[in-house]
């Protein structure tokens, strides 16, 4: 039996269109490490996130090997890297002044991993790892209804796909609803690391809600 695969079961939030779509997110369960500053510089904050947050995925992964065993437990594979980026006292994403980025970077859980069983990993990636996995958190969003697209090319470019998303908003009758609890969202498709910039694929997601029309 293949590992459970989130891409390919779960298509509709892993794998939408390059024109913009509304779609409603279920609750779901994250690894999170969340951060401040340029997502670009080398040995920074970013990047320290990013393998904290694998350490933990892959410890959760093969602890069926180990003699910790989690009830409910199925081989899968490690969902793609996701964030969640803001940066203060700002409405828009400013893609120019990247220094002053807020994020939360996130891989999801499997249904079966409990802050319990995460807990275990947390401690067991800092042993095994020799590094400090502690600013990995549990974390649960519930993002309901959104407007989504996937955005291919360098993240600089997001722009216009972020465009494409509010000009259909206008059309269908929604507006972004952009909060403290609901954020800027990223899904990334590809390996930056080993894929040229113009191939990369993002998925993009806004949060919405239904316009409230005055009354005649």
């Amino acid at each position: 039996m293949k590992p459970f695969d989130f891409k390919k079961e779960y298509k509709d939030l892993y794998a939408p269109k390059t024109t913009p779509e509304i779609i409603t997110v279920p609750k779901a369960n994250y690894i999170a490490v969340r951060g401040n500053g340029n997502p670009n510089e080398e040995g920074g904050a970013y990047k320290q996130a990013i393998g904290i947050l694998f350490a933990v995925a892959y410890t959760i992964k093969m602890s069926y090997k180990s003699d910790y065993k989690m009830e409910g437990f199925y081989e899968y594979v490690v969902p793609p890297l996701e964030g969640l980026w803001w940066q203060e006292d700002a409405d828009t994403v400013n893609y120019a002044d990247k220094d002053s980025f807020q994020w939360i970077s996130l891989i999801r859980l499997p249904e079966f991993v409990t802050e319990k069983d995460f807990a275990w990993a947390v401690r067991t990636a800092s042993e095994k790892k020799k590094m400090d996995c502690s600013p990995a958190e549990f974390l649960t969003l519930d993002e309901g209804e959104c407007v989504q697209i996937l955005h291919k090319g360098p993240f600089d470019t997001e722009p216009a796909s972020v465009a494409a998303m509010n000009e259909y908003l206008k059309q269908t009758g929604y507006v972004e609803d952009i909060s403290d609890a609901r954020r800027h969202h990223e899904i990334y498709l590809t390996d930056t690391r080993k894929t040229a910039p113009e191939k990369w694929k993002t998925v993009i997601r806004h949060p919405v809600r239904k316009e409230k029309r005055g009354m005649l």
